[in-house]
């Protein structure tokens, strides 16, 4: 049914006369009457009847008015919403990878605060993954980075637009760590040592694999662990060595960071969606928190949000 003739019988209800409607919409009173024979043919049951020289609408005609104003109502939320006036409403599934917290969590308060009719439903899957869900439709947006070394081919149905970049750590015991930036000779001398990498982040054992190389020798890669704590716990107790982001790092005793500098790039952090759903707008206002949040946390964030 066409928006415009459920318009003409709410006005119609509220007028009592074909006169009255075509006054107020500046139509022809004959206009106005094919229409509701047109609308009477689209529902398949009569909506107005003769009364007299005017008309009065039927049973059929109420009801049908009723759930214009309704329909009526939620096309103009709409509208508004897309246009920009309303406040924003609707679900975003939201996917990141788990050391993004300190970039996501924050932004998320703000939201809730600021914007309570956007319902933010997250999932925590790795890049590789994340990027496949939003690829399927499993979800609106995701937090998803690469590593500067080792460039993703991103998915040509996704919009991504970087909002900064992380740094990377070696994570080493501290009994005698240097802990200035990585250097080629320094990271030679780890050339005996087991290196701890993730089961589930081919990138991150790349990555390992990629900055060894380049130092002239193949590292051992004898533990494969997920959990950041007992990642940790295995570094401080003289077991290896690895590579961790800046965010996911912790103060703990018996483990020394150093920043791998060039030798390991940075991870580039990126919001991605398909390309369609940017246009709508709850989609827009939680990437532009999250874009806000990443000042506080990473480096070489863009002034505003590329539109790209």
């Amino acid at each position: 049914m066409d928006f415009t003739r459920l318009q003409l019988l709410v006005e119609l209800e509220r007028l009592g006369t074909m006169a009255a409607v075509a006054e107020v919409t500046g139509m022809s009173t004959s206009a106005v009457s094919k229409h509701f024979v047109v609308l009477e043919r689209e529902t398949g049951v009569p909506l107005i009847v003769p009364d007299g020289r005017r008309v009065r609408l039927t049973p059929a005609g109420h009801r049908l008015a009723e759930h214009a104003v309704g329909i009526l109502a939620r096309v103009e939320a709409a509208r508004a919403e897309f246009e920009g006036e309303g406040e924003p409403v609707g679900n975003v599934n939201l996917v990141m990878y788990t050391s993004a917290a300190p970039l996501v969590l924050p932004a998320l308060r703000r939201l809730r605060h600021d914007h309570p009719g956007i319902d933010i439903h997250l999932t925590e899957y790795e890049s590789e993954q994340a990027l496949d869900l939003l690829q399927d439709g499993g979800a609106d947006l995701g937090v998803v980075y690469q590593y500067s070394l080792l460039p993703r081919n991103f998915p040509e149905i996704l919009t991504v637009r970087p909002i900064g970049t992380e740094g990377l750590l070696l994570s080493q015991p501290s009994a005698g760590a240097d802990s200035r930036t990585l250097t080629r000779r320094r990271l030679r001398e780890l050339s005996e040592a087991s290196w701890l990498a993730s089961p589930y982040r081919g990138d991150e054992e790349a990555l390992v694999q990629r900055m060894c190389a380049d130092a002239g020798f193949t590292p051992r890669i004898v533990h494969r662990i997920d959990n950041l704590d007992l990642f940790e716990d295995l570094v401080a107790a003289g077991v290896g060595v690895g590579v961790v982001p800046r965010l996911s790092s912790v103060t703990r005793r018996g483990v020394a960071h150093a920043p791998l500098g060039e030798l390991g790039g940075v991870r580039q952090v990126y919001l991605a969606g398909r390309t369609g759903g940017w246009a709508w707008r709850p989609i827009r206002v939680v990437a532009r928190y999250l874009h806000r949040s990443a000042k506080s946390v990473l480096d070489n964030v863009p002034l505003l949000l590329p539109s790209g």
